[in-house]
């Protein structure tokens, strides 16, 4: 008497008990590394609000996906800024483009290397918003749209293993899934940022894809951070146009919308843990006020215990070791 019944204490009496049972598990085949592809040749240029992270010319991307490879990283996602940048993305547009090859040149060298491409309009137009600016300043959706699927055939046609639409614009894995289709390219997957909120947590990311908007925000056409109903209308939007992977970006101030996109969809959910997580991390690591690695591994598996099936993040290749080691 006077003792409790259960004793949830006897299976984490030990490390080799807690592994035991574990019910989340990080895996190194669930993380996939973001690169920043930039013009030149031998670039390493360190993106200074996210320490250890460079904007690399395509030959030093061909070095860090082969890195990430070899570490076990199954996946890369690319974005590229060109140096020329005009209303029309026209570098985005072109088969000889920057992000074309680089995708060429990753594919070339690591084959096994699943290549996803990030498709938008903000990093190859001289405005740096996610779709075309009409004449009364408002971001028009359905040129966009075909823009956009233009950009995803040209990424495929390069060798792009997978096209990532970022641009939040209405109807675009539609269009991106009939063109590509049309063209004979229908294995090609359309990974979807299905639920990509306005978010604070973007601004390092800026900086390393060269990417912040001239004017004006992007609350338009990116979600409020406020709603959660809305972000399973979209999701469920992009799986009925043809979404084969749907994403929630951010993830850690959102791992209740993972959860309740997990709950509704059959695709695989994709997370990113974004820029603004990965420096705040960084920042307080740096100051020795947290246990770098303890932190890096706590959050994703939040984020996997949340219900991503895989994640993006820019610890990945570090990640990858530490699961390894």
């Amino acid at each position: 008497m006077g003792y409790p019944r259960e004793r949830p204490r006897r299976t984490r009496q030990s490390d080799a008990w807690r592994r035991l049972v574990r019910e989340t598990r990080l895996s190194v085949e669930s993380l996939i590394y973001p690169l920043f592809v930039v013009p030149g040749h031998a670039v390493r240029h360190p993106v200074e609000s996210m320490p250890g992270i460079c904007q690399l010319s395509v030959d030093e991307a061909v070095k860090e996906a082969k890195a990430a490879h070899a570490a076990g990283v199954p996946a890369v996602l690319l974005f590229a800024a060109p140096a020329s940048k005009d209303a029309l993305a026209s570098d985005a547009l072109d088969p000889r483009g920057l992000a074309s090859t680089a995708i060429a040149a990753i594919k070339e060298v690591c084959p096994q290397l699943l290549v996803w491409a990030d498709v938008c309009l903000c990093g190859a137009t001289d405005h740096g918003h996610c779709g075309h600016v009409s004449d009364t300043g408002v971001i028009d959706n359905d040129s966009s749209i075909r823009t956009l699927a233009q950009i995803a055939l040209n990424y495929a046609r390069a060798g792009a293993d997978a096209v990532a639409p970022s641009d939040m614009m209405d109807g675009r894995v539609a269009g991106i899934r009939a063109l590509l289709d049309s063209e004979g390219l229908t294995s090609t997957p359309v990974v979807a940022y299905a639920a990509k909120y306005a978010s604070a947590f973007y601004a390092p990311f800026r900086e390393a894809a060269e990417s912040a908007p001239a004017f004006g925000d992007r609350r338009s056409y990116q979600m409020d951070p406020a709603n959660a109903r809305e972000a399973l209308r979209e999701v469920l939007l992009d799986i009925e146009e043809g979404a084969d992977l749907v994403m929630v970006k951010p993830a850690g101030p959102y791992l209740d919308i993972i959860r309740q996109v997990r709950d509704a969809v059959r695709v695989p959910v994709v997370a990113y843990q974004v820029s603004g997580e990965f420096s705040l991390i960084k920042a307080a690591a740096a100051h020795g006020w947290i246990d770098e690695r303890a932190v890096v591994l706590e959050t994703l598996t939040g984020i996997a215990r949340a219900g991503a099936d895989l994640v993006i993040s820019y610890f990945a290749v570090d990640v990858a070791r530490w699961l390894r080691s």
